[in-house]
């Protein structure tokens, strides 16, 4: 589009309509299992060697990935979310830490549609595109507010953010942060910040159990210069606009769920390729062993339920999310306690997976060099984000009252 174009053309509030048919899901399902592929490969070693995932981030860029829930009109795939989340699930089976890379980058890039006012969307969609970025975020709510203070017809940001997903390797990072002084007094704006901005510092401090090449590490800001043009918008109470934290919790589902079936497929490999069987047992192997195949196939089977619920909700969500200015908070609300059911199981049988694929496996499984340990390592990292036990709350005091939890970057 021209430049005249950009600046004229307005979107709803969000720009996301109708529903994936089968051959969007078909084709962005084969993208990501060749993305998968790849990662596959050397995931282990890149895990041990714990460096940003630069060479990573161009394999999602190069595959198209990134641009998937752009509109066609401004460069992107015009995909939808349901397509989305499931790269992200077939991504984490592969690599736990680039699928929250890209799980946090569409939550971070819908940004656009959540917060800019319709007319701007279109400009911001475009360049993504055209730049081809990866957006991380340093919104991390349990760390005390950054200072942005109204100086001079823009904000000077001050402040330090741990656990900003992607901020190491993102091109753009989404800043939330209150404002003090000038007409927007008290308002709470997100912004968007190229990694170089000048007195953005990248502390380069995440070195955890799990998803380590999430970069994931904390961010300092020094008289950071936020000008007009880098703020998206105001972040409201608008149920549309507040959508986007239930669509993060659906893509943790996703990713969780990801992750078992990676668990899974790696421990039926390593269980079809043992020799023998346990010497009280009858059967001529272990894979033979009714007790490994009671074990294996109570796993798949509850792995199986978390991906029935998953890919039902996936679907819903652009249902809500299509519903754009006219959603209610009673939707938006119903949606998210359904969310919310799903990270409650997926969080479980992820764990649960990928600690026991060890006891069909045998004690070689737990060597260094097999690294089946990743899965379960990544996550119960991950799953830490915040507690399940609260979302077990939500659950059952919707269920018993048909009330639901303040609405927060966590709700």
């Amino acid at each position: 589009m021209s430049a005249t174009q950009l600046e004229t053309a307005a979107l709803p509030r969000t720009p996301w309509t109708g529903h994936a048919g089968p051959d969007e899901l078909e084709h962005w399902t084969s993208v990501a299992g060749a993305v998968a592929d790849a990662l596959a490969v050397d995931a282990l070693a890149r895990d041990i060697a714990n460096q940003d995932p630069f060479t990573e981030v161009d394999l999602l860029r190069e595959s198209g990935l990134l641009n998937l829930l752009v509109p066609v009109e401004f460069g992107g795939a015009g995909g939808h979310w349901e397509s989305a989340f499931a790269a992200v699930r077939i991504i984490a089976g592969a690599d736990g830490s680039i699928a929250q890379l890209l799980a946090y980058h569409y939550a971070n890039q819908s940004s656009i549609a959540f917060y800019a006012a319709p007319a701007d969307q279109g400009q911001w969609f475009a360049r993504s595109a055209s730049e081809g970025w990866l957006w991380g975020d340093s919104v991390n709510p349990v760390d005390p507010d950054l200072s942005l203070v109204a100086v001079d017809g823009g904000y000077r940001l001050n402040g330090l953010k741990r656990f900003s997903t992607g901020s190491s390797v993102g091109d753009v990072i989404v800043v939330n942060a209150a404002v003090t002084g000038g007409e927007n007094d008290g308002k709470v704006l997100a912004f968007v910040l190229e990694r170089g901005r000048e007195g953005l510092e990248l502390l380069g401090d995440w070195d955890q159990l799990g998803q380590r090449l999430s970069a994931s590490g904390s961010v300092r800001y020094r008289d950071v210069a936020v000008a007009p043009e880098d703020v998206l918008g105001e972040v409201t109470p608008e149920p549309i606009a507040t959508l986007l934290t239930p669509g993060l919790q659906l893509a943790f589902g996703n990713f969780y769920l990801g992750i078992a079936e990676g668990a899974l497929a790696a421990g039926r490999k390593i269980l079809l390729g043992r020799k023998n069987s346990w010497f009280l047992s009858a059967a001529d192997t272990y894979a033979q062993d009714p007790v490994f195949q009671r074990t294996v196939g109570e796993l798949k089977a509850r792995a199986a339920a978390v991906a029935a619920l998953a890919e039902k909700l996936n679907r819903r969500f652009d249902t809500e999310v299509g519903r754009a200015g006219a959603l209610d908070a009673g939707q938006r609300g119903d949606v998210a306690v359904a969310i919310a059911e799903l990270k409650v199981v997926a969080t479980e049988v992820a764990l649960e997976v990928a600690n026991r694929i060890f006891e069909v496996t045998g004690s070689s499984s737990t060597g260094n060099h097999v690294g089946l340990d990743l899965f379960w390592r990544n996550v119960r990292t991950h799953s830490l984000h915040d507690p399940v036990d609260y979302k077990k709350i939500e659950v059952g005091t919707y269920f018993l009252h048909g009330t639901t939890a303040p609405l927060s970057l966590y709700t």
